[in-house]
């Protein structure tokens, strides 16, 4: 479905030139076996090298040589969960605020829990998928020198191209080596100009690995084309500035040293070289976002050439399960594993005046069900979606459906089949069995009774809003709700004062619903519903089948947010429950005009690891701390940016005084959820580890806690510092 250039080639040749054990100690290795292809024979055409820079980009979207399994790169973790990508999005999500998940796999656990040790399965293998990409890297970089393409008699044009694919594996290198510094700390060091063979490498500190980093990004800068004319996926200009600007940024993490400026300097590069804002935020997320604008290095996937059980098929997949329906995601089903904390939800709404009410409440098959087959819904007595429920247990019937059209006509049976059926001859209130189809009016939504005991139905059209003292009108008149039929729901968004309300139909008292007990289960005629703080929120009624419920959430029409609420919990009591948490519907495998992507098991949703929004926060951020080279009026101007088209008008927007560091944290929050920078973001603010900002189930209690600041930094595998006696582990592990 993608026209991407740059094509997913995995060649077996090349993985069998760079064998990677369990060790750093052979991070560079070549067969001795003299019937394998070697590294003389590959890069002794000029093709090949496209093919192999092929690998490199390939390294950070697939496992191994067979998609979506099979020949994996590395042995000791599933391929799925052994996924470069997803690795990183383990290691930076799950033990943040931002990411919670139901899975109790080995120690993944750990991660929420942040009480990880060196012995980590998970930690270990994001350890290595960095180091087996360098070693991929270290060997093409060597391969690809001045002197081996003279010693082959490369040149002229090919030469000049193969030039630039070796920038473009430098920089992959630095970006992996980011990913060490900034998770790891002190690690170990090869380049390509240690010798090929095993050996024990050499730990270079955090303070050096910053300078070479540095070093090389400076160094390919010019070497690689300018932003937006490279091939599609492929690193530019763009995308080393990219990385400058976050390593400045965390420079004072890293090495003990500010380095604002120099973050300015190249963010200003960024957003000085033509790249625009995409105007519709979601659509950065969808399977065709290769055509969104802004994106300025993403992980490519694609439904059939590039087929994982990481990337995004991962983040779609996982994020899928309970209520939510997994066609509108573009896949064939959800994994249930991943949603958020009420604490980055708190980073859109005030949490403290959502009040959800869908909570622990029966289904309707703890109730003794009567089915309504009609034509509403193809006369299937089997649809459970169509059906009353009992909720005494006393023959007494009651429910909502909706009939599209008008004269609808539909019987009841008192299971899912025809075998008894009742029906009403006369259309005079009486049922009989095998009786004439009953005949709704007029198309809308319908209240429904059956009483089974004296064999008498009635049904009422509908139609709800709210009313009360803390609704614009008080109780003088109703706020009308509207009825959507994808959802089921009946919604309003209403300016709320202090006070109650309650839901009634047809703008009268004969039929309202109230909550009685503050239970989350609405009854007829119940008590009023109060309402603490005024503000602007969004109301939902659930009826249908008993039980009744509805949500009152703080209403904010910032499109960012992207949360699945619907049977969805707040707060996150278990969680190993995929119900508890909020569900993220930020990423999907469906195009901007709704078609689904090539393959429904394998999206073709690319991942953005650089984009244009984050080179406007993190600007903005360096200006506040002090970086010279910006102004603020420059940052203020950015932020706005992305309000207005999160807002979609200037509603959003925020002044000078609102400008904070407290405040940058938060939109990166809003505006880069889930996509893998909140926990360098947390411990740049100091707000990871030892901090008194909790979240749900950090330190491995429900409330969360403050934790041992070691946790700043992931252990060096334990497996590698038995392995490589030059190694020192990082304090506290």
């Amino acid at each position: 479905m993608k026209a991407k250039n740059l094509k997913i080639y995995i060649i077996t040749v090349f993985a069998a030139i760079l064998a990677f054990t369990s060790c750093t100690k052979d991070l560079d290795t070549v067969p001795l076996d003299e019937d394998v292809v070697t590294s003389a024979s590959v890069y002794d055409n000029p093709a090949s090298y496209r093919l192999v820079l092929a690998k490199l980009y390939a390294g950070l979207a697939v496992s191994g040589q067979e998609g979506p399994h099979g020949n994996n790169d590395l042995s000791g973790l599933d391929e799925g969960f052994g996924q470069y990508l997803r690795a990183l999005w383990y290691a930076q999500e799950i033990p943040t605020d931002e990411a919670i998940i139901a899975w109790d796999d080995g120690n993944l656990r750990d991660y929420h829990e942040q009480d990880w040790s060196s012995s980590n399965e998970f930690i270990t293998n994001m350890y290595y998928r960095i180091f087996y990409q360098i070693s991929l890297c270290n060997e093409f970089i060597r391969e690809s020198s001045d002197a081996k393409l003279d010693e082959r008699g490369i040149s002229g044009a090919n030469k000049t191209e193969i030039q630039t694919y070796r920038a473009e594996a430098r920089f992959l290198r630095a970006l992996s080596y980011w990913h060490a510094l900034d998770m790891f700390g002190n690690v170990p060091f090869v380049t390509e100009d240690d010798i090929v063979g095993s050996f024990f490498p050499e730990q270079i500190s955090r303070a050096d690995l910053f300078e070479y980093i540095e070093s090389e990004l400076l160094a390919i800068e010019d070497l690689l084309m300018a932003p937006m004319v490279n091939e599609y996926a492929r690193a530019d200009q763009g995308a080393v500035w990219m990385l400058l600007a976050k390593l400045y940024l965390n420079a004072e993490v890293y090495i003990n040293t500010a380095k604002y400026t120099e973050c300015i300097t190249y963010c200003n590069k960024v957003n000085s070289a033509g790249y625009e804002l995409e105007p519709t935020y979601e659509n950065l997320f969808l399977a065709d976002n290769h055509n969104a604008k802004g994106i300025i290095f993403p992980v490519a996937f694609d439904g059939i050439h590039t087929k994982t059980w990481g990337g995004t098929t991962f983040i779609i997949h996982a994020a899928v399960g309970g209520t939510m329906d997994p066609a509108e995601f573009g896949i064939d089903g959800g994994w249930g594993g991943l949603r958020t904390t009420k604490q980055l939800v708190g980073k859109f709404l005030n949490v403290d005046n959502l009040k959800s009410t869908s909570l622990n409440l029966k289904t309707v098959a703890d109730y003794p069900l009567l089915y309504v087959p009609g034509a509403h819904q193809g006369w299937d007595p089997s649809n459970t979606n169509t059906v009353l429920a009992s909720v005494n247990s006393d023959g007494n019937y009651e429910g909502y459906l909706y009939f599209a059209d008008a004269d609808n006509q539909f019987k009841y049976t008192d299971g899912p089949t025809w075998d008894v059926n009742y029906g009403d001859t006369g259309a005079d209130g009486t049922l009989e069995q095998n009786g004439d189809n009953i005949v709704a009016g007029d198309a809308g939504y319908y209240k429904l009774n059956v009483d089974l005991n004296g064999l008498t139905h009635s049904f009422m059209k509908t139609d709800w809003g709210v009313i009360g003292s803390a609704t614009p009108d008080g109780w003088d008149s109703d706020q009308d709700m509207t009825y959507d039929v994808d959802s089921s729901y009946w919604t309003i968004i209403v300016e709320l004062s202090a006070g109650e309300f309650k839901f009634r139909a047809n703008d009268g008292w004969d039929l309202n619903y109230g909550d009685t007990g503050a239970d989350g289960i609405l009854e007829a005629g119940g008590d009023n519903i109060a309402i603490a703080d005024p503000g602007k929120y969004e109301i939902k009624l659930k009826l249908g089948a008993p039980d009744y419920t509805y949500t009152i959430e703080q209403f904010s029409s910032d499109g960012r947010i992207m949360f699945h609420s619907d049977g969805q919990s707040l707060e996150i009591a278990e969680v190993f429950e995929f119900t508890e948490g909020y569900a993220v519907t930020k990423f999907k495998n469906v195009t901007s005009g709704g078609v689904i992507g090539s393959d429904l098991t394998f999206p073709d949703t690319d991942f953005p690891v650089f984009r244009l929004a984050d080179a406007y926060l993190m600007y903005a951020e360096a200006v506040l701390r002090g970086g010279t080279g910006g102004d603020a009026a420059t940052a203020l101007s950015y932020v706005n940016a992305l309000k207005e088209r999160a807002y979609g008008d200037q509603n959003g927007n925020i002044t000078a005084g609102e400008l904070t560091l407290n405040f940058i944290l938060d939109e990166r929050a809003r505006e880069l959820l889930w996509e893998s920078h909140r926990r360098t973001d947390l411990v740049r603010y100091g707000r990871f580890s030892n901090t008194d900002y909790v979240w749900a189930w950090k330190g491995g209690v429900a409330e969360g806690r403050s934790v041992d600041s070691r946790y700043d930094l992931y252990p060096i595998p334990a497996s590698d510092i038995c392995a490589n006696i030059k190694l020192v582990q990082n304090p506290g592990y």
